[in-house]
């Protein structure tokens, strides 16, 4: 992030306000003085709207000189994903006009920093460039963001979030031809020279070695057979604990020998959203410079079709030993992340979260504002729930009671890998997955269903959100303090 950001103590006075220039007064509409009072009423009584109305939705106002002032009215009651909804909303007029600068104005100057942070990280979040190849389009950054106000201010986590969260969606965005697992892995490997991050990865010969068989089953129906499980390393200094992020990074998929349906592909090199959020989570730690060091563990595949493609019936045995029947070959993300969450477990982490767009199944359970989560142990559950609501991102629990893996049960091999009648597949694959976590590691399993919504979601504007960036490093402080 390139924006500079300038902390002002003083409240600005009317004569302060720039021509041309945009402005956010955030306001308790209990405050007696403010600039513009009058425009703003004015505005009000057009609508037909009173003050107290700004509590659900913010005003928009330009003054004499052209400037432009988006209203926000502080309440301290609300939730942090309504905060981050309201200013969402008030900063999209802005937004839609490219600024440059942006002064935000809090009045008075008692307002809670919970709502400073949220302020700075929704503007900051939704003025940075992402991925466009239109023609003659320039990217138009926010070169200065301007907190007036404020008496004492430190925003360095609150860019850190903003910074992974940018990675996250730009990753995902990215179209499927510039982002195949050869130029994923060379971008990843850049990252972590950049972060100093130890790298290491394992390819498709060095697995079939290894007896991944699980992760081989899906990497070999592409060519060139260029997937691989990457391993990424972060340090802290005296840090005592080690949490390892896992990340479904499936560059594109076609469903396999299952094809999908042209409707339903579409949009699937987003598949990789899950390794793109454990990338921003690491990224948003090390530059947080969060006390705790992460193994970074990323499934790096494509799901493709082609004579050496796996396919219905097909039994492969996965590292940890155990035999799996094939059942459906779009259920690729689950094979992927068995033979990584056993790595990754192998390790002996304090707690293991992995990261995936994984289930349709989740989607329709939750739709897409929120995101689903199972895990082996019911207070690491609650904690997750907890850090969703504390991140302004919200998580929902499902059961992972053992009784539901009797639909799993195969006459030929150890376990099938999903069902062909439908049912909780979202509980399936999530009690799928914990037979290759290994030593009773505490795990958690993200299935991100809110990944994508039009029109955005919470603190985010464009449909790719980057969720679970901000939950997945609240998280892990909540784990730390534990």
């Amino acid at each position: 992030m390139k924006t500079k950001i300038e902390i002002v103590q003083g409240i600005p006075t009317e004569n302060q306000f720039k021509p041309f220039s945009h402005h956010m007064l955030v306001i308790d509409i209990n405050a007696s003085n403010y600039p513009f009072a009058d425009t703003l009423k004015n505005k009000l009584k057009r609508l037909g709207k009173k003050i107290s109305d700004l509590a659900k939705t913010s005003v928009t106002t330009e003054i004499a000189n052209g400037a432009m002032i988006s209203w926000v009215v502080y309440n301290p009651d609300l939730s942090m994903f309504k905060i981050h909804t309201q200013i969402r909303k008030a900063f999209h007029a802005i937004a839609t006009e490219n600024p440059t600068e942006l002064s935000i104005s809090f009045l008075p100057d008692n307002i809670s920093q919970t709502w400073v942070d949220a302020c700075a990280y929704v503007c900051l979040a939704n003025s940075q460039p992402l991925p466009n190849l239109k023609k003659g389009v320039k990217d138009v950054a926010l070169k200065n963001l301007r907190l007036m106000g404020v008496k004492k201010c430190d925003l360095s986590k609150t860019v850190a979030l903003v910074n992974g969260n940018t990675l996250t969606r730009s990753l995902t965005i990215t179209p499927p031809n510039d982002l195949t697992p050869t130029i994923y892995r060379a971008k990843i490997k850049q990252l972590a020279k950049q972060h100093k991050w130890v790298y290491k990865d394992f390819t498709m010969t060095q697995l079939k070695k290894m007896g991944a068989g699980a992760f081989v089953a899906v990497g070999q129906g592409s060519e060139p057979q260029d997937a691989a499980i990457v391993h990424l390393r972060y340090t802290a200094k005296n840090a005592k604990k080690t949490i390892a992020l896992v990340g479904k990074g499936i560059c594109f998929d076609t469903g396999g020998h299952n094809l999908k349906p042209a409707k339903y592909m579409s949009g699937m090199h987003e598949d990789m959203n899950g390794s793109a959020v454990a990338l921003g989570i690491l990224q948003a730690a090390t530059e947080s410079k969060l006390p705790v060091n992460i193994d970074c563990w990323l499934a790096i595949a494509q799901n493709h079709i082609g004579p050496k493609a796996y396919k219905q019936n097909d039994v492969v045995k996965a590292l940890n030993g155990l035999t799996i029947e094939i059942v459906h070959t779009d259920a690729e993300g689950r094979m992927v992340l068995a033979d990584t969450l056993t790595m990754a477990s192998r390790k002996k982490p304090q707690a293991i979260i992995d990261f995936a767009t994984l289930t349709g199944c989740m989607h329709v359970a939750m739709g897409d504002r929120y995101s689903g989560v199972v895990s082996n142990k019911p207070d690491l559950a609650c904690m997750a729930v907890g850090a969703g609501a504390e991140s302004g991102e919200r998580i929902a629990a499902f059961p992972y009671d053992e009784d539901y893996e009797e639909d799993l049960e195969s006459t030929i091999a150890d376990i099938k890998q999903c069902t062909l009648e439908g049912g909780p597949d979202h509980i399936h694959a999530a009690r799928f997955l914990g037979r290759f976590v290994e030593f009773d590691t505490p795990w958690l399993h993200v299935d991100l269903s809110s990944s994508n919504r039009k029109g955005g979601l919470g603190a985010i504007s464009s449909d790719v959100n980057g969720f679970g960036v901000n939950f997945g490093l609240t998280l892990l402080q909540g784990i730390i303090k534990k």
